[in-house]
């Protein structure tokens, strides 16, 4: 595709919440008309810094940002306001736009397509299921076709016939799109080029090429840099041997001992600062505490029949080492369920006394966002253990400088490993699972499969991911669309 004038510049832009930790560092790039990128790097690396400051909800600390005169920006929210709760489908996309817009519902109808969701003109936000309102802040943004779109892990929520559809929309979408995503496929599909965030150097690169192609690019480059500076580590610690030889000689040789002392001194601060590629989470696992064998029984549940709830007689057990897969189309009330399960709400559903429950919600609002991230992992914990805590949360990439902050304010995806590293110290005997590879990082998926696939507890899980489920031995599969 052919690019346009640029629409969006940084200009050594630096940005930090604390002065001790940069989140950015003299950033400078440029985006053109047209162009299609994808913002990678490390959870908690700054990509969502980035969508903020183009939103204009932050200032940079330093430097510049420019956008072209007159451009729009649109971003898919990840919460629907209070305000737009009590609205119809019809009352929020008419709120997009200023000025009447005639033909709303046909591109109402092409928008909600892209996103693969069917929705009543006049049903009201507040009914849909948690996906679904994800789903319409997506359909949101799509239907004002703003100048720069801003995606947020745009795939979450959506099935494989879903991602398709947005796709599609984007490949045909003729205006700039900027994308965070964890989705290697989705991203090399239709993306032109990468801004590559590093977490250890607070810089940012920009590459041309399709996801995979950049991703070599970055390794390449990466080992580029290790064997120069492990050439000038070399050159460094051969001179500082020499300059301690000299330094003991007196007269000249001292003094030469000096100027070579200031050249090792310049040589060491013009050593690369070579990116860390992404950590990958070590391989853990979720212990269990001690319980009986059968843990839950359903003999009846509630899905979603023609926009209404339908009570419906079913006949599943989960015992220990069991595993439930729940599955169905959008808005059949999978997620309703299991949280109905997880609260002992569902009436059909009798949960063996003293069973721990590990529930992981695809929103985290379960999480105490104002509590700090030792005070999370401490409450779920029977014997609470200081060196425990910290140790478990710097396994799941939350150091000892994290531990101490807000939930509030971690990435999505740190949240998402905020939640196992609560399993690994809470040791549930059934863990129920909402989507839990949303927002996690494509690197750590393969390690959290391996630790669900060996757990001994009892499992209900609801996931659209099928390369994940394919790690993980399922015992059982409940289509609540069959029932």
């Amino acid at each position: 595709m052919d690019h346009g004038d640029v629409i969006l510049r940084f200009q050594d832009v630096s940005f930090h919440y604390d002065h001790k930790k940069p989140v950015l560092t003299e950033a400078s790039f440029s985006i053109r008309e047209n162009a299609k990128l994808t913002i990678v790097g490390q959870n908690g690396a700054g990509k969502s810094t980035i969508f903020k400051m183009i939103m204009r909800e932050i200032k940079p600390t330093e430097g510049e940002i420019h956008i072209k005169r007159g451009t729009t920006i649109g971003i898919a929210k990840q919460v629907v306001a209070k305000e737009d709760l009590e609205k119809t489908v019809l009352q929020l996309f008419t709120g997009a736009f200023t000025e009447k817009k005639y033909d709303i519902e046909k591109h109402i109808a092409r928008v909600l397509d892209a996103v693969h969701l069917h929705a009543p003109l006049d049903k009201k936000v507040v009914a849909f299921s948690g996906g679904q309102k994800a789903r319409l802040l997506l359909a949101y943004a799509l239907i004002q076709e703003p100048d720069i779109l801003l995606l947020d892990e745009p795939t979450n929520n959506l099935d494989a016939q879903g991602i398709d559809h947005l796709t599609s929309f984007l490949i045909d979408y003729d205006k700039t799109c900027i994308v965070i995503s964890h989705d290697a496929t989705f991203l090399n599909s239709f993306t032109h080029g990468v801004l590559h965030l590093d977490h250890f150097t607070h810089k940012v690169q920009q590459y041309v090429g399709d996801y995979f192609d950049v991703v070599e690019q970055i390794e390449a480059q990466i080992e580029r840099e290790q064997r120069l500076n492990a050439r000038m580590e070399k050159d460094i610690i051969d001179q500082k041997e020499k300059i301690n030889f000299f330094s003991h000689k007196g007269g000249k040789m001292r003094k030469l001992a000096s100027k070579m002392r200031s050249a090792v001194e310049e040589a060491e601060e013009n050593k690369v600062d070579v990116r860390q590629e992404e950590k990958t989470i070590p391989a853990f696992s979720i212990d269990i505490s001690e319980c009986s064998t059968s843990l839950v029984q359903i003999t009846s549940l509630t899905v979603m029949k023609d926009h209404k709830p339908t009570k419906k007689k079913v006949d599943v057990t989960v015992r220990k080492r069991h595993r439930v897969l729940i599955t169905g189309p959008n808005g059949i009330g999978k997620s309703t369920l299991l949280e109905a399960l997880a609260s002992g709400k569902e009436k059909g559903a009798v949960m063996t006394p003293g069973v721990n429950v590990g529930y992981y919600r695809q929103d985290f609002s379960g999480l105490p966002m104002e509590k700090t991230v030792y005070e999370t992992l401490e409450e779920v914990m029977e014997k609470p253990n200081r060196q425990d805590i910290f140790a478990t949360a710097s396994r799941f990439l939350l150091p000892g400088d994290k531990v101490q902050n807000k939930v509030g304010s971690l990435s999505e995806g740190q949240k998402g490993l905020l939640c196992f590293a609560r399993f690994v110290l809470q040791k549930p005997t059934l863990l129920i699972l909402d989507e839990p590879t949303n927002h996690i990082n494509f690197r750590h998926i393969p390690v959290i499969a391996q630790a669900l696939n060996e757990y001994e507890g009892g499992m209900i899980m609801v996931s659209h991911d099928h390369e994940f489920l394919g790690q993980i031995a399922m015992d059982q599969e409940l289509d609540l669309g069959k029932l």
